[in-house]
C-alpha cells in the first residue's frame, strides 16, 4: 500500500502542475500570434514616438512664434512724430506720422504674424493689439472679431480677458449696440482682472444704463461700486458719476453692497 502510494506520489510529481500547464498554454499563445504582439507593440511605440515629436516641435513652434511676436510688437514702441520730419538713427526704424499710420501698420504686422503662425498661442496674444489697433481706425467689426476670438481662445484664468471683454464693449457700443455692449461688460466684470481694472466692468454697466436712458438703475449699480470699490479707480469714476446724475435730478439711492471697509473688518 505505501508502494503504491509512494508510485502516485511519484507520478503526481512528475506531473505538470496548473502553473505549468498554463505557462505552456501562454507560451503556446504567444507564438501562435507573435506577429500581431509584435505589431501592436511597434505601434504604441510608433505612437509614443509621435506624440513626443508632436510635443516637441509644438514646443518650438511656440518659442519661435513667442520670439518673433516680440520682434513684431516693437512697432509699438516707434513714436509717432506729426508734421516734422526726422531722420531715424541708423538701424532704427523712422518715427510715425500719423497715429492712423501707426494703427495700420500694426494691423498689417499682426496680420501677417498671426498668418505665419496659426495654432499658437502666441497667435492668440496678438489679436489683443489687433483688436485695438482696429477699434482706433473705426474698423469696429474687425475689432469684434479679433476680440472675439481672444475671448474664445485665451484661458479662462487669462487676466487679459478683462481687457479683451472691454475692447468688445466699446466696439458694440460704437456700432450703437447697447445691448451687446452691456452684456460684453457683465462679462467683463467676471472676470479677475487685476486693481488696475477691478470694478470698471460695473463701471462700464452703468454708462450703458445711462445711454439707455435707465439712470435709477445706473445710480444703484454705481452706488454699489462707490461702496465696494471706494479706493480704486473704478470706485473714484462711480462717485464722479453719480454726481453727475444727481445734479441731473437722479436720486442717489443707498448702496446694497457693504462698505469696502466693513467687508475687510468682516473678513478678518
Amino acid at each position: 500500500m505505501a508502494e503504491k502510494s509512494e508510485k502516485m506520489t511519484k507520478q503526481e510529481l512528475r506531473a505538470p502542475d496548473a502553473f505549468q500547464l498554463y505557462g505552456a498554454e501562454a507560451s503556446d499563445w504567444l507564438m501562435k500570434r507573435r506577429q500581431a504582439i509584435g505589431t501592436a507593440v511597434v505601434v504604441l511605440i510608433v505612437g509614443g514616438l509621435i506624440a513626443a515629436l508632436v510635443q516637441y516641435f509644438s514646443n518650438r513652434s511656440e518659442e519661435t512664434a513667442s520670439k518673433q511676436l516680440g520682434q513684431t510688437l516693437a512697432v509699438l514702441d516707434r513714436p509717432v512724430v506729426e508734421g516734422v520730419p526726422l531722420q531715424a538713427p541708423p538701424g532704427e526704424e523712422p518715427p510715425f506720422k500719423s497715429e492712423k499710420e501707426k494703427d495700420e501698420t500694426i494691423v498689417k504686422s499682426l496680420t501677417d504674424f498671426r498668418a505665419a503662425h496659426k495654432g499658437t498661442d502666441a497667435a492668440v496674444t496678438a489679436v489683443l493689439p489687433l483688436g485695438k489697433a482696429e477699434y482706433r481706425l473705426g474698423n469696429y467689426d474687425g475689432a469684434l472679431a479679433a476680440f472675439g476670438e481672444y475671448t474664445k481662445e485665451a484661458r479662462k484664468n487669462d487676466p487679459l480677458l478683462a481687457s479683451a471683454y472691454e475692447g468688445q464693449g466699446y466696439a458694440h457700443e460704437a456700432k450703437g449696440q447697447l445691448d451687446q455692449a452691456l452684456e460684453s461688460f457683465k462679462q467683463m466684470a467676471q472676470v479677475e482682472a487685476g486693481d488696475f481694472m477691478q470694478g470698471m466692468g460695473q463701471y462700464h454697466q452703468a454708462r450703458i444704463l445711462v445711454a439707455q436712458g435707465k439712470k435709477d438703475e445706473a445710480a444703484q449699480l454705481l452706488a454699489d461700486l462707490k461702496a465696494s470699490q471706494a479706493n480704486v479707480a473704478a470706485g473714484r469714476l462711480a462717485t464722479e458719476r453719480l454726481a453727475v446724475l444727481a445734479a441731473q435730478g437722479v436720486k442717489v439711492p443707498e448702496p446694497k453692497t457693504a462698505p469696502a471697509a466693513a467687508q475687510t473688518q468682516d473678513a478678518g
